[in-house]
Formats: structure tokens, sequence, C-alpha cells
């Protein structure tokens, strides 16, 4: 019998070393750059490659906790911030492509995976031994002459255990421990329900008639998804390619309003895909973990440790653009009124459905310039050189293809990218289309963050920028729109910040950094893209290879403040809603329709529609991340302007203020306090004025 059991038990083993030599994530990656073997990696390698790194973790972060010497900053800080590393490297890959590859198996592993995740975290984080550990070093900092980035290291430790709850009392730590593996769960099936939602909803078209105003790259792209899919006529989505010309040319406005009402209904149907009861449970369960922390509501719990530092001060940033931008928005509405009635003849309400195409028509009346014109100057490729090409003539660094590189869909790009030196950065995937299984929106992830080695080696980064850009059809290659363009350079914004990054830890390289201060270096990249200088660089049209027209760049360029007053409204709707969800001082039961309308009423310049419902699918604040920190894009939106009117003083692309904004911003990640790095490259504090001028309001 006992031979039998031992055999058994050898047998066992044999298997799970088996299943271990197989799974690609139980050794280091023999690829180029040690870059993910996606096409090794299989679905069923996940959980058992997540199970073994977590078991790894504990056993690390044990010893750490357990070591009978003295705490040191070196065996205990230091020791902390590089554990775990098959689990972070697992996690990375695979939340990397439940956003851009997703399948009902990837989600559901990801059902199974965040409570073990979560449990991970709240296991580091109450610690009594560890945290006593950390304390002790906290308590001595100022006698062990760390260098900055240490200093920073330690602060930020520190913080972090205070935030997730090493100071409660064990009653309470186990509270947090509960309420923080539910909050998981539910952000994770509210961009689920989100995914599904949206991807479900198809309006086919088979009457010409149904095509009216829309241009020809449009309708191409809307035959080509019906052929796709299997079905005659032209296929819209609401996917951002298919649903913004729609909206913006369609002549039928019975079926903007029927496209619209379904993108405004996105997880609130009533079905199982209904985000709104999650929304109660989200906001209730922060609520209940800011008052374990001592605080009064979500908001003062997440803004301590952000540039804003209190919900005052982001109220005051808000209000001050509020009050700036709503006359020039009022204003822009009445415009778009008058030119609707005038074209229908009759007393029309411009309601939301209609707001782009009315404002694209006095659009083209006020400048003569729309994305038609535009389109077949900016083909993706020749853009991606463009966008290269800035990076190259800032900071000397350039990209080079390396097919080799495994990816994990065939439409991604790897490049290696490298210094003014030949010296290797970083790997850098591009991700360009949309397609079923993937997040609407455009992302920025690490694959990899940049780190030293305890040796000193430099570890560099491995990137990627997602994107959901106008597809490429059997006539034509991609041809993107203007806000296509923008995007990109945005999301490439934060790629830089990753590949330039220049620290010792990962957990402050590159974009860790406070989540207000993030926005800078990729919303400063835009601001090229209305320069005359780069548009002449980045913009040849497709066939005849000739540059754009300098009529065409000028008439570009004095359309970039059109509907200035009405986007900022906009955007300041959404952190207002944000910071309603976060200032909550007690638990939510009540309607999540009235209490979205009632938020942002102060922004409300197109008539409202009753049913329609934004936040149901409002992903960045209820899964992404942005929770009481989307205010964020215009608290960097004002310091992106004051940034750049040094560029614009100077030259757009000199190389003295790119070295300062590389060295100073790019390169620092979180190594020290933002508004000390951005007075070091500006040389003074930010100010709202550079935005107003900008935008023409001042």
């Amino acid at each position: 019998m006992r031979k039998l059991l031992y055999n058994v038990v050898i047998l066992l083993s044999a298997i799970q070393m088996t299943h271990a030599a197989n799974n690609p994530f139980f050794g280091k990656f023999k690829t180029p750059f040690e870059t993910p073997p996606f096409d090794k990696i299989k679905t069923e390698h996940y959980e058992p490659a997540f199970d073994e790194a977590i078991k790894r973790m504990d056993k690390e972060v044990k010893e750490i906790a357990d070591n009978p010497h003295l705490a040191t900053f070196e065996n205990t800080v230091v020791a902390l911030e590089r554990s775990g590393e098959m689990l972070t490297t697992v996690s990375s890959v695979f939340f990397n492509v439940l956003s851009a590859e997703a399948n009902d198996e990837m989600m559901e592993i990801s059902q199974r995976v965040s409570p073990k995740l979560s449990e991970v975290s709240n296991n580091i984080y109450l610690n009594d031994k560890l945290f006593n550990r950390i304390q002790s070093i906290y308590e001595r900092k100022s006698q062990l002459n760390l260098s900055t980035e240490d200093a920073m290291l330690l602060e930020d430790t520190y913080q972090s255990f205070k935030k997730r709850g090493a100071t409660l009392n064990k009653e309470d730590k186990e509270r947090y421990r509960q309420l923080s593996t539910e909050l998981s769960l539910l952000t994770l099936q509210f961009d689920q329900n989100t995914l599904k939602d949206e991807n479900r909803y198809e309006m086919l078209l088979t009457n010409e008639n149904d095509l009216s105003g829309l241009p020809e790259s449009t309708r191409e792209a809307a035959a080509a998804f019906a052929k796709e899919k299997g079905k005659k006529g032209w296929l819209v989505n609401l996917s951002a390619p298919s649903y913004v010309p729609f909206m913006r040319y369609s002549d039928r406005r019975d079926l903007r309003e029927k496209l619209y009402r379904a993108n405004m209904s996105v997880g609130n149907k009533g079905d199982e895909f209904d985000n709104r009861e999650i929304i109660k449970k989200i906001v209730n369960i922060r609520l209940e973990i800011a008052r374990l922390m001592g605080h009064k509501n979500y908001a003062e719990y997440v803004l301590e440790h952000k540039m804003a530092k209190t919900p005052a001060n982001v109220y005051n940033l808000l209000n001050q653009l509020l009050n700036a931008y709503k006359p020039v928005a009022i204003n822009e509405y009445n415009m778009v009124q008058g030119i609707a009635m005038g074209m229908e003849k009759q007393n029309i309400a411009v309601m939301p459905w209609d707001w782009s195409y009315y404002s694209e028509k006095l659009k083209n009346i006020l400048f003569d310039v729309n994305d038609e014109m535009t389109r077949p100057y900016f083909e993706l490729n020749n853009v991606k050189k463009g966008v290269f090409g800035l990076a190259t003539q800032l900071y000397g660094i350039t990209f080079k293809e390396n097919k080799k590189i495994p990816v994990y869909h065939p439409e991604v790009d790897a490049y290696e990218v490298y210094d003014a030196d030949g010296k290797f950065l970083s790997i850098l995937y591009t991700d360009f289309f949309p397609r079923e299984g993937k997040q609407s929106g455009a992302w920025m992830n690490n694959v990899k963050s940049q780190y030293k080695d305890k040796n000193g080696k430099d570890s560099r980064p491995q990137v990627i920028i997602v994107m959901n850009f106008t597809r490429p059809t059997e006539t034509k290659p991609s041809l993107l729109t203007f806000d296509e363009v923008e995007t990109f350079l945005h999301e490439f914004g934060h790629s830089l910040h990753g590949m330039l990054a220049q620290g010792s830890y990962a957990s402050l390289s590159g974009t860790s950094v406070y989540q207000d201060f993030v926005e800078l270096p990729s919303q400063i990249m835009e601001n090229w893209l209305t320069e005359k200088e780069f548009l002449d660089q980045i913009a040849v049209h497709y066939l005849t290879g000739e540059k754009i027209p300098q009529e065409l760049v000028q008439k570009l360029v004095d359309a970039s403040n059109f509907n200035a007053g009405y986007l900022c409204c906009r955007q300041l709707s959404f952190g207002l809603l944000d910071m309603a969800w976060h200032t909550l001082e007690q638990p939510f039961d009540g309607d999540v329709a009235a209490f979205e309308k009632k938020a942002w009423a102060p922004t409300v310049i197109v008539p409202e529609v009753p049913e329609a419902l934004m936040g149901t699918s409002f992903g960045h604040i209820f899964s992404g991340g942005y929770a009481a920190g989307y205010y964020g894009y215009k608290w960097a939106e004002v310091l992106d302007a004051d940034a750049f009117s040094v560029f614009k003083s100077k030259g757009i692309f000199n190389k003295e203020v790119a070295k300062s904004f590389r060295d100073n911003i790019l390169s620092k990640g979180g190594t020290e306090d933002p508004a000390v790095l951005y007075k070091r490259f500006r040389g003074q504090e930010p100010t709202i004025d550079a935005l107003l001028i900008r935008n023409g309001i001042k």
C-alpha cells in the first residue's frame, strides 16, 4: 500500500513538473529581449501560473516579515519592492490580453483570479509583522541618509500600507479584506458587462436611403463590417470608428437618435448586463473603506496622495474652468441651433443626437474643413512614421520593427526602441484596430516596467499602446480622422513616459506617478498636431505622395478651437459626476439616473434625454482606476498648455526644451513630488492662463 501511494505521489509530481515545463511562465522567456512568448502562451496556462506565482510571492513576503535581523531599508523596503516577480509578469500579460483580446474563458478566469489577487494584496498590507518593520524604518528615516528616490520609495511604501488598512484594528482589518475583495469583483463585473453589452449591439442598414449623408469611407467600412459578419448591407455598431462618423454625417435624424439611445443605454437595460446596482454597491463599498480609514468620503481618502490633495481644490479648478468656458459653450450651442433651424426651415431643438451633425455643418461653413478632406493625408503607416519621427526630433530616439517578437494578435506590431547613442531603450507594441473582445477606447499599459535589478543592471521596459482606429477596407488603407491622429499622439505620449524611464524601482518608474500628473506627458503631445511645422511633416496624401496643402493646414489650425467651450463643459460634466459619486457621505440607494442628472446639471448645454445614462458605461471611474480622479484630465490640461508654452516660445522642436522635459518629467517617473518636478522644468507654478489663451477664451 505504501509503495502504491509512493508511486502515485511520484506520478502526480511528474505530471505537475510536465505541466510546469510546458507552461512558459515557469521559466525565463526565451524570446528577443525576454518579451512574453504570446505565441506559446495558452489560455490554460494562466491559472496554474497565477497559483504558482502567488505561492512564491507569499513565501517571499513571509521571509521578509520573519527576518530576525534589524529591519533596514534594503532588507525590508527594497526586498518587498523586488518580490513577486513572477506574479507581476503573469498579471501583466494576462490583463493586457484580457483588455485587448478577451473571450468568455478569459473572463471566467479573471473572475476566479481576482479574489486571489485581492487576498495577496491584503496578506501583504495587513501583515502586522511586515508593517512593524516598515514603520520602524520610517520612524528612523531622518537618520538613514537616503537618496531622494529611496526616500520616495520609503514614503510611498509606508503610505500605501496605511492607505490599505495597516493601522486598523483586527476587526476593521477583516472588514477591509471583505470589502476590497468584493470591490475587485464588482469593478471587473462592471467592465465585462459593458463590453458584452456594447458588443451585442448592431444596426444593420439594407436600404441605400439609410446611408444618406455618409461619406464613401464610412459606407465602405460599414459594408466591410457587414460582410465580415456574414450579412448583406451595411453594419454600424458602437465602436468609435463606426459610431462617431455616423453621428457626424448621417442625414437620417431617426437613425442618429436610435444609435445615440443605444450608446446611452449600455449597462442600463434591466437585464443581466445592467450596471446600476453594481454602481450602487461600488460607491457604497468605497465609502465604507474611506470611513474605515478615517475619512468622510472616498474622494478625501483618494486625493490625499494626489497633486490636488483635497476635494475643495478639485472643485475650485472645475468651477474656475466652468465659469470661463460655459458662456462660450452656450454661444456655440446657439450658433449650432441657428444652422439647424436654417437647414430644416423650422424651429427644432438641437438634441444630443444632432450635435455632431449640425456642428459639423457649421464647421464646414466657418472653416471649410472636415475629416473627409483630411483623411487622405492621414494614412496610418505614414502617421506612425510621423509620430515616431517627432520623438526622434525631440529626444533622438529611433524605432526598428522586429517581426520575431511574438504578439498576441496578428494585427499587433512590435518595435525595438533605441536612444540617440544607440543604447536599447524599450520594446513598443502597437495595436490599432477594433475587434470583438477588445475594450473600446484607447490606452497605454506596461507589459514590463523599467527598474534596476539587485546588481544595478538596468532592466528596460516593454510598453503597449492600444487604440480603436478606422480599419482599412478592400480599396483603401487605414485613413485616420484628425481626432484619431490626436488619440495616437496622446497614447504615444504615455508610452514615452514609460519608455524613457530611468529609475531604480518599478513602482516609481514611468507612468507610476500621481494620477493627476500622469496625463501631462500624453496631453502635451497633442499640441503638435495643430502646429503647421509638424502637420507639414506628418500629412502626406496616400495616393499622390503630395504634402498637405498649406491652406488646408491653416484651416485645421483655425478650426482647432471649434467648440472648445462645449468640449470643455463635456469633460467637466464627467469630472463633476465622478466627484459627486465619491464625495457621498452616506450610503446611496437612490435612482442612479436622477443622481447623474443632478450631478452634472451645471455643465449641461444640449437638452438632456431623461432615459439616457452615461454612468453605467463610465469605465474610467467604476472599473478603470480613475475614481475621484477624472478631474485629472483637466488638471493635466492646465499643465500641458503651460508646459507647451515653453516650446512655443523657444521652438516646437527645440532640443534644449525637449531635453529639459525629458530629464525633469519623462525620465523621473514618480521618484520625486510632481509639483517639484514640474516647477524644475517650468521655473514657476502653473496657471490656467496658457490654457485659456490656447483655447481662445482669453
